[in-house]
């Protein structure tokens, strides 16, 4: 058999953020701080929701599985780095670049599905108030996740497997802090071409399926309230679709900063900064987003606590 169509190389080298030593000390402080605050902010919320049975709503149980999927998401990128930094190793093993772009992959498309699910949520509630506990019964709900878990994990092995079957004989540095898709691609010496249809179509169809969800149940949102003839009952409206709304913006401006801007327009630092925006900043975000805004989750954290 040709060795050249052959894997040889049994790890990478990841540059991570910065390759200067002397800031090092400081990165390991900073993004182990802010994974701590993400880790302990987004596990809070699923412990209060549990624990509070007037939580037991169908928001409630998809805010929760969405700060789960927050932290996994988190702890596949920054716990890795994180030992890097502290070992002064930047090596990642073959296996472990595959099983880090797989589980970044199926969490980042989790979060995607679930803040769709939430949107269609709070269109139900809004919209078709009297038939709420028939379409969002505890057993849609169930199989909702259940479809968000299964899908995501469909397509991440998708992109795992095509990624598995390709050669890299032409470097092992990856210029970022992550195994993730197209870095890898690009030292890849085999024909990528399957992949990059495979990328641009279910990654475009994971992003554009929700958003689409996302869009329309907010124009149906929107039309309904407006139409509501007291100004407070417009505000308590609006009101519970704040929070959602927020954590939207940042997931889609972040992960259409990272990933549908021109490569071109940006350098390998750039990249690296816009992914950490969207790989740490916005997970920790989220907790405080939703315990700020929400009086019942604020109720159920100092109960908790």
């Amino acid at each position: 058999m040709d060795k050249s169509n052959q894997s040889s190389v049994s790890e990478f080298l990841l540059l991570g953020l910065s390759e200067q030593p002397e800031q090092q000390p400081f990165l390991f402080g900073i993004f182990l701080g802010m994974y701590l605050v993400t880790v302990l902010g987004n596990l809070l919320i699923v412990l209060a929701i549990s624990s509070e049975p007037h939580l037991h709503t169908p928001m409630y149980f998809f805010l929760a599985n969405l700060s789960f999927a927050d932290a996994c998401f988190s702890s596949t990128i920054v716990s890795k780095m994180l030992v890097n930094i502290q070992t002064h190793i930047q090596t990642i093993l073959y296996g472990e670049c595959l099983a880090q772009m797989h589980f970044f992959m199926m969490f980042g498309a989790l979060d995607d599905f679930l803040l769709g699910v939430m949107a269609y949520d709070r269109y139900v509630a809004i919209c078709r108030p009297l038939h709420y506990t028939t379409l969002m019964s505890p057993h849609v709900c169930m199989l909702f996740l259940v479809a968000c878990w299964v899908l995501t994990n469909l397509a991440a092995l998708l992109h795992t497997l095509l990624m598995a079957r390709l050669s890299f004989c032409a470097g092992n540095t990856i210029h970022h802090f992550f195994c993730d898709v197209v870095p890898l691609l690009q030292l890849s010496c085999s024909d990528t071409s399957t992949n990059q249809v495979a990328l641009f179509t279910v990654g475009s169809t994971i992003l554009t399926g929700p958003l689409s969800l996302i869009i329309l149940s907010y124009a149906r949102i929107i039309s309904t309230i407006l139409r509501v003839p007291s100004a407070s009952g417009r505000q308590k409206a609006f009101s519970t679709c704040g929070s959602h709304l927020t954590v939207v913006f940042l997931f889609y401006g972040a992960a259409i900063g990272v990933y549908l801007c021109p490569p071109s327009s940006q350098s390998d630092g750039k990249d690296r900064v816009a992914a950490v925006f969207y790989t740490v900043v916005t997970p920790m975000l989220n907790p405080f987003i939703y315990s700020l805004r929400n009086k019942d989750m604020k109720t159920a954290l100092r109960r908790l606590l």
